[in-house]
């Protein structure tokens, strides 16, 4: 719970940013276009820093690195609540991005070390809490603050909080012992794997401007960062230094089945927290306040599903739990791609009710199934592919159907109901190619 309040902080911080972004570019008297680097830049060191996670919890003990990253993110914080100009703001943010970038996979890893392998259902569902309630509280929190204080307070109320999670840290942490404190870090390795994953972000992120010199743009950045992917894959396995990330852990079915469930995750679970508040805010023509309070009936599913999803695991199994949880995500997603009802707004709250009782459910057995049958050293490693692909999946998933959108309400512009049907068919794919991978997973029952 200690290591969960100081992960929190970031998370929350990200989705009630992005809230404020107008008030904040307003503030300064500068553009969107500027102000978009606030979140783009956040997410970019984010990139930098997920890779790196590994080699340092390796090297020095969980409980040091995650307080570390903790005073890095609070140090950005502070940074951002003086500056003067928004381009500071935006340096600010890279900082909060690296301290971002490190506390959440330093705190799985070593939880998983810690536990040595047990109740990793129960484990997961824990951990997993802040990926149900955020958007709940982030939209929230965020119109809270900006209409009723500066957009100071933003970053100022980061400060008490990782404060807190650092001193209860500080006293109730075990120390857990490095793995290997001479481990070298792989600089060509990182060099090589860092950019590439900030540039394939950055490339399907850009996806979503248009058509045109947006699009080439796009096209050349993801070309680029898959050739320094390949360029990674092959100096990783001729390295004689352990990488940022393994490419021979991608050689066990079930290690290989789990990433890539993550990343097809990524797509339809977290890619449509995008496209949801837009559903509201254009279909039901409600405000951006209570279109993140639409989104409170997918984050219940999610935690109720997430408390008896360790149960269910070990009665049936991770792939029966999948299973159950993409069949009531498909429950939960195909009625929005058939059905609209222009003045009831409780038939989008009950389907999303469903929804997230399947993304509950299908969550916690995929974040442990990752994990089966990998030696403690390479637990890093594993954390590290997760963050990675789930990054990916969400940024390519939100993409895709960003761009779905935008055709769509340009080719048939008032009807709204019509255009956002096609969106939630593409979401309806994304889920059900995701049982594709499950199959592939060793079979375990706790």
């Amino acid at each position: 719970m200690i290591m969960m309040l100081g992960a929190l902080v970031p998370m929350l911080n990200a989705t009630v940013v992005n809230v404020a972004i107008k008030t904040i570019v307003s503030g300064f008297g500068s553009t969107i276009s500027v102000g978009q680097w606030i979140t783009t830049v956040y997410i970019l060191a984010m990139g930098i820093a997920v890779p790196v996670s590994g080699w340092l919890v390796n090297r020095f003990s969980g409980k040091t690195v995650f307080q570390v990253s903790l005073m890095v993110f609070c140090a950005g914080s502070i940074g951002a609540i003086f500056v003067c100009n928004i381009e500071g703001l935006i340096i600010w943010r890279a900082v909060q991005g690296v301290g971002a970038g490190v506390v959440f996979p330093v705190m799985q890893t070593a939880l998983v070390r810690y536990s040595e392998g047990k109740n990793l259902p129960r484990l997961m569902a824990i951990i997993g809490i802040p990926a149900a309630i955020i958007p709940i509280l982030g939209p929230t929190a965020g119109g809270l603050i900006v209409s009723f204080l500066p957009w100071q307070w933003i970053f100022i109320i980061n400060i008490p909080i990782c404060a807190v999670a650092f001193i209860l840290a500080q006293i109730h942490l075990p120390h857990d012992a490095a793995i290997d404190r001479k481990q070298p870090l792989d600089l060509i390795g990182l060099l090589l794997l860092s950019p590439a994953f900030c540039v394939i972000i950055f490339g399907v992120t850009a996806l979503r401007e248009g058509e045109g010199a947006a699009a080439w743009r796009s096209a050349l950045l993801l070309v680029f960062g898959l050739i320094l992917l390949v360029l990674y894959c092959l100096y990783s396995l001729r390295s004689k230094i352990e990488p940022p990330l393994n490419i021979q852990l991608f050689k066990g079915r079930n290690f290989a089945a789990s990433v890539i469930l993550i990343f097809l995750f990524g797509m339809f679970g977290t890619g449509t927290l995008f496209i949801l508040p837009l559903y509201f805010q254009q279909a039901y023509l409600v405000s951006a306040f209570t279109a993140g309070l639409m989104l409170a009936p997918q984050g219940i599913g999610m935690l109720i599903t997430r408390g008896v999803a360790a149960v269910f695991i070990e009665k049936f199994g991770d792939r029966a739990a999948i299973y159950t949880g993409l069949i009531l995500t498909l429950i939960g997603t195909v009625p929005l791609s058939i059905f609209f009802m222009e003045d009831n707004l409780l038939f989008p709250a009950i389907v999303l009710f469903i929804r997230g009782c399947g993304l509950g459910l299908v969550m916690v057995p995929m974040m442990t199934c990752v994990y089966n049958g990998l030696d403690k050293k390479d637990v890093a490693q594993g954390t590290t592919a997760t963050r990675i692909f789930q990054q990916i999946g969400s940024a390519f998933g939100t993409a895709v159907l960003a761009i779905v959108l935008s055709h769509g309400l340009a080719a048939h512009g008032a009807n709204v109901f019509s255009v956002y049907n096609q969106v939630f068919w593409w979401a309806t794919i994304f889920a059900a190619v995701s049982a594709a991978p499950v199959f592939f997973l060793k079979k375990t029952k706790e």
